[in-house]
C-alpha cells in the first residue's frame, strides 16, 4: 500500500495543482474573488492580487504538468514541497493580519481562512516532498494494479474535496436535501408539508435577531436542516474587532413551521460558532438588543 501510495502521490498532487491552477489563471471569478483575499490587503490592491493570484495558477499548472510528464525527476516534487511551504506561510499571515478574508486558494472560496485552507496547503507541501524523495512513475502502478489504484484515486480525491469549502454546495447541501427527502421532517407526515426554505430565510431576514447579526455576517445562506422542530440556517461571518477578529459559523434558528401566514413574529435563536474550534462563542452584544424575541441558542 505504501509503494501504491508513492507511485501515485504525483498523480494526486498533479490533479489537485491543475484544478487550483486552471481556475486562478483562466476563471473569471479570480478578479471578482481578489478584492476579497488576505492578499489584496496585503499588497494593498485588488489589481495586483489579481495578477499574483493569475501568476500563482500558472505555476500550479506548470508543477501539475511537470508531476504528470516525468514524475521520478525530483524537481516538480521539490517545486511543490516549496509552493505548499509558501502557502502555509501566507495562510498563517493572512489568518494573523486579515482573519475575515478570504484565502483565494482557487479564486473561489470567499469564506474566512479556516483549518481546511491550512490542511490542503500540508498536503501540497507533504506530496510534493514524497515525490521528490520517492522518484516513482505512476503510470506502471495504474496499469499494473488498476483497482488499487482506482480505490487510492477515489479516497484520495473524496479527501480532497472533503478539504475544499468551494465544493461544499455541490456535495453537502445536496447530501443534506436528500436526507430531508427521503426521511423527510422528523415532526410531519411528509417532506412536501415543509414550509419552502426561501420563505424561513425571509421571515429571518425580516426579524430583529437578523439585524443584530447581520454586521458579522459575511456570506448568504450556506447550509440548512432540521432539528426537533427548528428550522437552522448557518451563515460564515467573522467576529471580534480588527485585532481580535475570528471566523465563526453564524447559526439561526427558528420554528421550522413558521411562515409569512404564521402571525406574529418568530422567535429566533442565534449562535456563534467558532470555525476552527467547533464551540459556542460567547455574544453579550445580543443581551443588548432591546428584545426580547432575540434568544441565545442553547448549547
Amino acid at each position: 500500500m505504501l509503494s501504491l501510495t508513492t507511485s501515485l502521490a504525483p498523480l494526486v498532487l498533479a490533479s489537485l495543482l491543475g484544478w487550483t491552477g486552471a481556475v486562478k489563471m483562466f476563471s473569471r471569478g479570480t478578479a471578482q474573488q481578489a478584492p476579497k483575499t488576505a492578499l489584496a490587503r496585503m499588497l494593498r490592491s485588488s489589481e495586483r492580487a489579481t495578477t499574483v493570484l493569475r501568476a500563482t495558477g500558472a505555476g500550479e499548472l506548470l508543477i501539475a504538468a511537470g508531476l504528470l510528464v516525468v514524475p521520478a525527476n525530483p524537481v516538480p516534487g521539490a517545486a511543490a514541497a516549496v509552493l505548499g511551504a509558501g502557502f502555509l506561510a501566507y495562510l498563517g499571515y493572512g489568518r494573523a493580519m486579515a482573519p475575515e478574508s478570504s484565502c483565494g486558494c482557487s479564486a473561489r472560496e470567499d469564506t474566512p481562512i479556516t483549518w481546511r485552507a491550512f490542511a490542503r496547503a500540508a498536503v501540497v507541501l507533504v506530496g510534493g516532498a514524497t515525490v521528490a524523495v520517492a522518484q516513482d512513475t505512476w503510470w506502471p502502478a495504474v496499469s499494473e494494479r488498476p483497482a488499487g489504484a482506482l480505490a487510492f484515486l477515489a479516497g484520495a480525491a473524496a479527501v480532497l474535496v472533503a478539504l475544499s469549502a468551494d465544493l461544499d454546495r455541490r456535495w453537502l447541501l445536496p447530501l443534506r436535501r436528500t436526507r430531508l427527502r427521503v426521511f423527510g421532517h422528523p415532526l410531519l407526515g411528509t417532506a412536501t408539508d415543509q414550509v419552502p426554505i426561501a420563505a424561513s430565510v425571509e421571515l429571518l431576514e425580516n426579524s430583529l435577531a437578523w439585524q443584530a447579526a447581520a454586521p458579522v455576517v459575511r456570506s448568504a445562506l450556506l447550509d440548512h436542516w432540521e432539528d426537533d422542530g427548528w428550522r437552522i440556517l448557518q451563515y460564515s461571518g467573522v467576529y471580534g474587532d480588527r485585532e481580535n477578529a475570528r471566523p465563526v459559523a453564524v447559526v439561526f434558528a427558528l420554528d421550522a413551521t413558521a411562515g409569512r401566514d404564521s402571525g406574529g413574529d418568530p422567535i429566533v435563536r442565534v449562535s456563534y460558532v467558532d470555525a476552527d474550534s467547533g464551540e459556542a462563542v460567547a455574544v453579550d452584544e445580543l443581551n443588548a438588543v432591546p428584545s426580547r424575541r432575540i434568544l441565545p441558542m442553547a448549547g
